[in-house]
């Protein structure tokens, strides 16, 4: 019986590739390996970003793997952004648009070389996501691997998270935190490698990775530093492997229903807001409808089980220590709130998968029947202010925030209205607008830690909303309300409020309104003069526009 022809034979047989496999000898390839399946490591290893300085080891650890189960495994590299790094400043500009070019680039590398399969290495924030779009658009079988989270650190015998660097910062500028106090802050909340270790993006977005099936178990909460990382990379390498003999291809995995897994699994453990543009951008590469009213509904139907960083106290290391997300899984799954019956890269069902989970820690991971709140930790609010919508993690906002009407305060960046805060213009009772910093208008939507960390360090988060066409940093909390859609410098009404505005906020009821008449806004459209961007030089300036709105996951038109 012929064997089945593999992608890599393009490369590998026949006479007229002995120039290809010249170049190959080149490399040190043996013509053994080159009977052997090609599988494309994708390494995101860099030497800026905390959560990647150790990837050069698990992406060893994975070659070894696909070594020990028959496969010729080739190394390549991805691009990364540091969140953290390259928050506050121009810099966050770029941080969104990676994303396309991690997914041009990994399309690019496995299809011009050949690969027949990939083993994924990501591990922060648009690294993941960029990953899996790639692995959705070329569909050759993948499975993604992570670097692990970040410990948190020991600050008086509590946990620190970089968040509470953030926040510290406001903290200081209120003067109830000395500049000593802010230096012993800065030197503990990051101990080592990993991503940073609260349910903020990186780690959102690695969780969510075993919950759609793209990832073995302990994917999202096996600590950076941990052998069993190093393991898990181990069995990666040699499961792509049985992947490959199966033919299992991610979007046999990336279904409608392993999106609703996902985003099940994501109301529960209170995920970062970007994680709905990051599934509504893998939705689209998989070729699946997500209009943001449907992540209302699971939302309305899946109790929030996990209050970590920034929405209470725990970190990743204590989820990873109560069951991590298979017993997270398997709450909901009491429940029926799962679909078991899917198909995982383990060659698994999801029930076979989480069958032998349990909640070792009540506390940490609340039970079904027990939970933080009966509804999902985001939501997304429509209203006039954002008729398209806006994300908020509900899971993360004091009580008292969550129905309340305040006055605008707008500010056409964030800069502005960091200065503002740090000057003490901000009062209660106000809503902070920023606006013209969405996909386009930013360009690269900017995450808004800054100013939600200033207003949290300075008492006002249970006193002061923030609503954007830009996004947030999942280490925010508090009534930060983002993603607002259609974006101001695409004409949106979020473009029409004026200072002294009223704002109604009704997160239970998923609703954000100006109180301004209809005739009242429709004067000010006519005046509004058309957006004008700053930046004419660079990718950047192309992005900006190709780019769409955020209610679609801000993908490439």
């Amino acid at each position: 019986m012929a064997t089945q022809p593999r992608i890599s034979d393009q490369v590998f047989k026949g006479p007229e590739r002995a120039p290809h496999r010249s170049l190959l000898y080149a490399l040190g390839m043996s013509a053994e390996e080159m009977k052997r399946p090609l599988i494309g490591v994708v390494s995101a290893f860099n030497e800026i970003i905390p959560g990647h300085i150790h990837l050069d080891k698990i992406a060893e650890a994975a070659k070894a793997g696909v070594r020990m189960a028959g496969g010729t495994p080739v190394l390549v590299p991805a691009i990364g952004v540091c969140d953290g790094i390259a928050m506050g400043h121009p810099g966050m500009r770029y941080s969104l648009p990676s994303r396309e070019l991690i997914a041009d680039s990994v399309e690019t590398l496995a299809l011009a070389h050949c690969f027949d399969a990939l083993v994924l290495i990501p591990n922060c924030d648009k690294i993941v996501p960029g990953m899996l779009m790639a692995a959705a658009r070329i569909n050759i079988p993948s499975i993604i691997v992570s670097g692990g989270p970040m410990l948190g650190g020991d600050y008086d015998g509590r946990h620190l998270s970089l968040s509470n660097v953030f926040e510290a910062v406001g903290a200081c500028k209120a003067g109830s935190l000395s500049e000593r106090e802010l230096t012993d802050y800065e030197e503990t909340a990051c101990p080592g490698c990993g991503s940073c270790s609260g349910m903020f993006t990186a780690n959102s977005m690695n969780c969510l990775c075993e919950a759609i099936g793209m990832a073995l178990p302990g994917n999202g909460t096996i600590p950076a530093i941990a052998a069993a990382r190093y393991r898990l990379a181990k069995a990666a390498g040699m499961h792509i492997m049985k992947v490959l003999k199966k033919n299992l291809r991610p979007r046999d995995i990336l279904t409608p229903a392993a999106l609703t897994n996902a985003l099940r699994v994501d109301m529960a453990l209170g995920c970062s807001t970007n994680s709905v543009l990051h599934l509504c951008a893998i939705a689209h590469e998989a070729g699946i409808p997500l209009p943001l009213t449907r992540i209302n509904e699971i939302s309305a139907t899946t109790p929030n089980l996990c209050h970590l960083s920034p929405a209470g106290p725990d970190l990743i290391q204590d989820l990873h220590l109560a069951g991590g997300v298979p017993a997270v899984m398997k709450e909901l799954a009491h429940a029926k709130l799962l679909d078991t019956s899917l198909p995982t890269v383990t060659g698994k069902t999801v029930a076979r998968n989480i069958a032998g989970a349990l909640n070792r820690n009540p506390k940490v991971l609340r039970p079904i029947q027990n939970p933080f709140s009966p509804t999902g930790g985001l939501a997304v609010l429509f209203g006039n202010i954002a008729p398209r919508g806006a994300v908020v993690k509900r899971s993360a906002v004091a009580p008292e925030m969550l129905v309340t009407t305040g006055t605008a305060r707008v500010f056409d960046s964030e800069e502005t209205a960091i200065a503002a805060i740090y000057a003490r213009k901000i009062k209660k009772g106000d809503i902070v607008v920023i606006r013209y910093e969405g996909p386009k208008g930013g360009p690269g939507m900017r995450e808004m830690l800054s100013p939600t960390s200033a207003l949290a360090g300075m008492g006002l988060d249970k006193d002061v909303a923030l609503i954007t066409d830009g996004r947030f940093s999942g280490a925010t909390r508090g009534a930060a309300i983002g993603h607002a859609a259609p974006e101001a410098a695409d004409g949106g009404p979020i473009a029409l409020v004026k200072n002294g505005d009223k704002i109604e906020l009704n997160i239970p009821a998923y609703q954000v309104n100006l109180r301004v008449t209809q005739k009242e806004l429709k004067a000010r459209a006519a005046k509004l003069k058309p957006f004008k961007s700053n930046v004419t030089t660079g990718w950047l300036s192309r992005y900006q526009r190709l780019v769409g709105p955020a209610d679609i996951g801000a993908v490439l038109q």
